[in-house]
């Protein structure tokens, strides 16, 4: 009797923690979309004005006036794509060499390949623009996502998650006649897609926020992201906030459609990929 009240109070108890998360986690996105409503007047109005008490929708419009959007749009679709893309191409032949292959010095050169994911990113920003500078590609779009096709998390990521798939596969595909490459490519990259979708789903929200390394590289406008446009709606003095909101509103429904459409693989993804070392 004790075990069964025990565990009808378990279960109000783990919702109201629940739901209290939820108003934290939805709380920040609901007070952006009614800043993106309100005058000027309201943003900095003290209390503060949850409800505009007239919605102002040609705030959306300010901000392709204030900005190239639609030209930063399309940047950062392009940035995010080339990323994404590269990322998990690369990362899926690494993970795959490091996972199945066996090469003398293979340990050795995963953990050191490994030490660069506890390496602050910034360290790294000074000698990759170097290179871009070198190589002439400051103020383009191939700068923007050219250094973030690689990545040490991604290839960690896809080495645990073909280290999962089942050996016997792979030893009938050789005894099959498969080569290396026919065994990668037909049988264990298909049978990996879970991990690259989930790879691909952080790469994308990771690239479509990017801020810092599109400043470092790029000063023209019309070259830069919508994460570099936005930020150059903050004034030294003030700020339209409404302007702002709307802006970073409009930017980040993408990333909220994709990580809605591919959630459950996302989860299913690095779930599996986190089995066992």
């Amino acid at each position: 009797m004790a075990e069964s009240t025990r565990k009808r109070f378990k279960h109000p108890v783990a919702h109201l923690v629940l739901c209290i998360g939820a108003v934290f986690m939805v709380g920040p996105f609901l007070w952006q979309v009614s800043t993106s409503l309100q005058t000027f007047g309201e943003s900095v109005g003290v209390p503060p004005t949850f409800v505009p008490d007239s919605p102002q929708w040609s705030n959306l419009s300010t901000v392709f006036n204030a900005l190239p959007f639609g030209r930063e749009l399309l940047n950062t679709t392009v940035m995010t794509i080339a990323r994404t893309v590269g990322q998990v191409f690369f990362s899926a032949l690494a993970g795959f060499a490091f996972a199945r292959m066996q090469f003398r010095g293979r340990g050795v050169l995963f953990a050191v390949f490994l030490s660069v994911t506890m390496v602050p990113y910034q360290v790294f920003l000074l000698p990759q623009f170097q290179i871009m500078q070198k190589l002439g590609l400051l103020n383009t779009l191939v700068a923007l996502f050219l250094p973030g096709m690689f990545s040490a998390f991604g290839t960690f990521l896809m080495r645990q998650f073909f280290r999962q798939l089942p050996a016997e596969i792979e030893e009938a595909a050789r005894i099959d006649g498969a080569g290396i490459v026919q065994i990668f490519w037909r049988i264990m990259l298909p049978m990996a897609a879970p991990g690259m979708i989930a790879l691909g789903v952080l790469v994308v929200i990771w690239s479509w926020n990017d801020l810092l390394w599109p400043l470092v590289v790029n000063s023209d406008p019309r070259q830069m992201p919508v994460s570099a446009g936005l930020a150059s709606l903050q004034g030294q003095y003030t700020t339209n906030f409404p302007v702002l909101m709307a802006g970073s509103l409009v930017a980040s429904l993408p990333v909220i459609v994709v990580f809605i459409v591919f959630q459950r693989q996302l989860m299913s993804g690095i779930a599996f990929s986190g089995v066992k070392g």
